[in-house]
C-alpha cells in the first residue's frame, strides 16, 4: 500500500492517481469512511485530466488504528504532512461531511502556493452541536447517542445510518441502492473503533467559525436541503457568510450522500467550478 509515515508515527494511506503534472485534486471522506468513497469522483476527474488523490483519515480505512491524535488539528496536519510529501501545489481540496471540517481547518493554515480552491460538500463547518452562541445546532445527546450505539453495536449502527437517514433512504419513494448500504458498513468497519469513537467528538464540536474566516481562496459550499445528518440552514447557509469567496449551491430534495446518489449532477458542478 501506498503510506506516508507522520510526525507521530502513524500511517496514512492514501491513493494518486493521474499525471504528476496535472492539477490535482484532494478528496477529504465524511465519518467514519475511508478513500473509497470518492471511487466515482476519483475515475471522473482522473478522466478529465486531473491528478486526483484521496487518503484515509488517521483511525480509518487501511491508515493506522490510531489510539489518540484524532482531533481536527492533528487531521489538518495530517493533511499538511500529506501535501508536503506529494509537493501538491495549486490543489483543489474536496471535503464531505467531517472531511469539509478537515478541508476547513487546513486550507486556512496552509503554506502559500498550496491550495486553488476548495470545496464543501454537506460539511460540518461552522459548527455542529449546539452550544450558546450556536442554539440552532444539533443536541449533545444525539452525539452521546452516537458514541453509546458504537460501543454496543457498531456493525448495526452503522447499518441503521447507511440504510437510514445518510443517503435519504428512509425517505418514502427513495430509490434504495444496497450497494451504497454495503459499501458505507464496509468501509466504516475498516476502521478503528476507537478512533472512530473520538472522531465524533471532532466533527460535532469543533468550531470552524474563525477558520472559515481566514480562508481567502474561492469556495464553493454544496448542500442538499434534506441533508438529515448535517442540516443545510445551519451549515451552508451559514458557513457561505463566513467565508470570504463562498458560493453557495444548494440541491433541493437531496441528501448527505449526494455525491454518492447523484453524481451525474454532483461532479459536473464541480468541474464547473473547478475550471472556472
Amino acid at each position: 500500500m501506498t503510506t506516508i509515515t507522520t510526525r507521530d508515527g502513524t500511517e496514512i494511506f492514501y491513493k494518486d492517481w493521474g499525471s504528476k503534472q496535472a492539477q490535482p485534486i484532494v478528496f477529504h471522506h465524511g465519518w467514519p469512511l475511508s478513500a473509497d468513497d470518492w471511487d466515482n469522483q476519483m475515475l471522473f476527474f482522473l478522466g478529465e485530466g486531473y491528478r486526483v488523490i484521496a487518503h484515509d483519515r488517521r483511525g480509518h480505512g487501511r491508515s493506522s488504528q490510531t489510539d489518540s491524535g484524532n482531533d481536527m488539528d492533528n487531521y489538518a496536519a495530517d493533511v499538511a504532512e500529506l501535501a508536503a510529501a506529494l509537493d501538491l501545489k495549486n490543489a483543489i481540496h474536496v471535503g464531505h461531511s467531517t472531511g469539509g471540517g478537515e478541508v476547513a481547518r487546513y486550507v486556512a493554515r496552509a503554506e502559500p502556493g498550496r491550495v486553488a480552491k476548495a470545496v464543501l460538500i454537506g460539511a460540518v463547518p461552522p459548527i455542529m452541536v449546539r452550544t450558546e452562541s450556536n442554539p440552532e445546532g444539533l443536541p449533545i445527546d444525539l452525539f452521546d447517542g452516537f458514541r453509546a450505539s458504537l460501543v454496543a453495536n457498531r456493525a448495526e449502527f452503522y447499518r441503521e445510518i447507511a440504510s437510514g437517514p445518510f443517503y435519504g433512504f428512509n425517505r418514502e419513494g427513495a430509490k434504495v441502492s444496497q450497494g451504497l448500504i454495503d459499501n458505507w458498513s464496509r468501509q466504516g468497519l475498516m476502521g478503528g473503533a476507537k478512533a472512530q469513537y473520538d472522531s465524533i467528538a471532532a466533527f460535532s464540536a469543533t468550531d470552524f467559525t474563525q477558520d472559515l474566516k481566514a480562508i481567502d481562496v474561492p469556495v464553493l459550499v454544496m448542500h442538499g436541503t434534506d441533508d438529515q445528518i448535517v442540516p443545510f440552514a445551519n451549515h451552508g447557509v451559514k458557513a457561505v457568510k463566513l467565508l470570504k469567496n463562498g458560493t453557495l449551491k444548494a440541491y433541493a430534495g437531496l441528501s448527505h450522500g449526494m455525491a454518492a446518489t447523484h453524481p451525474d449532477i454532483i461532479n459536473p458542478d464541480l468541474l464547473a467550478f473547478f475550471r472556472g
